[in-house]
């Protein structure tokens, strides 16, 4: 496994895919057995990971229970990021949710506590409550930094303005700057190149990205069955669009005698591999022989054909403004407005 910077703006080094552990664990009901979990994790770091991705509500602490158990011999070695907002308890009320500075300090001293370790290597607020006031999220970032108990922090799942925003106030107030974001990412869900990826680029912050099998989606599995991951959690679609796109993924595994998991994980290491920042699959494995089928996609290279193949059937539409910017230039310039048609995405 390569190993990359996470963003143009630090000099922490992680492995080109992280291991996702919210299957570590069985407080929702599903996931994976404490002796499970151990082999997927020990594969992982044979493979050469060393980027751990979990969170407090991630099967209601149970997740970071086990990294902490996992970890606990080798700690250096390891990256280990985790989250806050959710709060670990099932029924975890307004006290113990929320991106406020009273939740944060109190979520980070309890992750240590499961972590059975003395700082976090990336802290995340998981989602934006759309309450906080951004200056007291960042503000709160960086004297956990400075009091040692976390060495970066990221933004999961908040819309590209407030992250922006973040950063800027983080920047001119010489705060500890926002290092990453975290987003779906997948040949099925793209619209993070409309306004996320490109802003992360630009800002020089890494993204890790979740779900880069689309739920499951993108392994095939689905064509004849409904039982999975995306049944349980109610997420389950079938669009038109999908079925073409997983058609032509299965037809490029073919051409190279392998899985469809294989492409869509070599799809994402293409677009990481042209982009001026770092762009970073969270592989959320349950089992080790699915873990197997993830690593193996590392032996895939896609040609440029393939490559414009799979762009072009899993194409978004751009959205406003771009498409009115795309169709302003093109009048203005007299030329083609497909030129313009999308914004800058990781592959520019």
């Amino acid at each position: 496994m390569k190993y990359t910077t996470f963003g143009r703006n630090t000099g922490l080094r992680v492995s080109e895919l992280a291991l996702g552990s919210g299957n570590f664990g069985t407080g929702w009901g599903y996931g994976s057995e404490k002796e499970q979990a151990k082999q997927v994790f020990d594969r992982y770091v044979d493979a050469g990971g060393n980027f751990i991705d979990t969170a407090d509500t991630y099967q209601f602490g149970q997740s970071e229970q086990m990294v902490g158990d996992f970890i606990a011999a080798e700690r250096d070695r390891f990256v280990v990021a985790t989250k806050y907002t959710l709060g670990a308890a099932p029924d975890a009320g307004i006290a113990y949710t929320g991106n406020s500075r009273k939740n944060m300090i109190a979520s980070v001293e309890s992750s240590l506590k499961r972590l059975k370790t003395d700082r976090i290597d990336l802290l995340w607020a998981h989602f934006s409550d759309n309450l906080t006031p951004l200056e007291e999220i960042v503000r709160s970032f960086d004297d956990l930094i400075r009091a040692g108990k976390i060495q970066y922090a990221g933004l999961s799942n908040f819309p590209a303005w407030r992250i922006a925003r973040a950063d800027t106030l983080a920047e001119l107030r010489g705060w500890a700057r926002i290092a990453g974001i975290q987003v779906e990412y997948s040949l099925v869900e793209r619209t993070a190149e409309r306004e996320l990826l490109p802003m992360a680029e630009a800002l020089g912050m890494a993204a890790t990205l979740w779900s880069p099998l689309g739920g499951g989606l993108l392994t095939g599995k689905y064509r004849h069955s409904d039982a999975g991951r995306l049944s349980e959690l109610g997420r389950l679609v079938h669009r038109e669009k999908d079925t073409a796109l997983l058609d032509e993924v299965l037809a490029i595994a073919q051409e190279h005698q392998a899985l469809p998991t294989h492409v869509a994980i070599a799809w994402l290491r293409n677009r990481a591999a042209h982009s001026s920042t770092s762009l970073i699959p969270i592989l959320g494995s349950r089992t080790l022989d699915q873990l197997e089928d993830t690593l193996a996609a590392l032996d895939l290279t896609l040609d440029e054909q393939q490559m414009a193949r799979l762009d072009r059937v899993s194409a978004i539409e751009p959205g406003t403004p771009h498409r009115q910017i795309a169709d302003t230039l093109a009048r203005a310039q007299g030329g083609d407005s497909s030129r313009f048609a999308a914004p800058r995405t990781p592959r520019a």
